[in-house]
């Protein structure tokens, strides 16, 4: 049964109850991992981060007001985790495995493409968490920018400058104009 089904058109605004809120909860795991796995440059971070988020998110299904904006409400919850997680992890100094991430980003285009989509991978590693969570959910994740800045929990002017700082700085790293590692 498609996801659509499972609410009628008349609950819309309503949040869905029980199991069908966790089936659907679990039916954004694939989008929720390619978000997570572009943040964290990790397979396995990124499943454990989702994990943590789907935890959360069904521990907090009460607080879901309206059902339409789950994709938005899980982001956030997974936004929110990784923030925390970055806060903790540098205070104890761990650094991101790019290059595995961007060989594994490689082999996922064709042949042709593969330089480049290394090229990017390792260029976004040099983004700032704030600068790439942007580009990925306004570009990778096509979220408007009114539904990123509802789940990074920022206005949307913040969103909209952030943005064009971000693909400004990609740009240079790409162009290798500043080679300068961004914290």
């Amino acid at each position: 049964m498609p996801l659509s089904d499972l609410s009628s058109p008349d609950d819309k605004d309503e949040p869905p109850k029980g199991g069908e809120l966790t089936t659907r909860i679990l039916a954004e795991m694939p989008v929720l991992r390619r978000h997570a796995q572009s943040l964290l440059y990790s397979r396995a971070d990124a499943d454990d981060l989702v994990q943590d988020c789907l935890e959360t998110a069904l521990q907090k299904a009460g607080s879901l007001q309206d059902a339409g904006r789950l994709r938005g409400w899980l982001f956030s919850i997974l936004n929110n985790l990784f923030l925390m997680r970055l806060r903790r992890e540098a205070r104890r100094g761990r650094v991101l495995p790019i290059e595995e991430f961007a060989d594994s980003l490689a082999a996922s285009v064709p042949p042709a493409d593969r330089d480049r989509a290394r090229d990017l991978a390792r260029a976004m590693g040099r983004l700032s968490a704030e600068h790439r969570q942007i580009l990925l959910l306004i570009n990778l994740e096509g979220q408007s920018y009114q539904e990123a800045a509802d789940a990074l929990g920022v206005p949307i002017g913040t969103v909209m400058s952030r943005l064009a700082r971000a693909r400004q700085r990609l740009r240079a790293v790409l162009q290798g104009d500043d080679l300068r590692t961004v914290d």
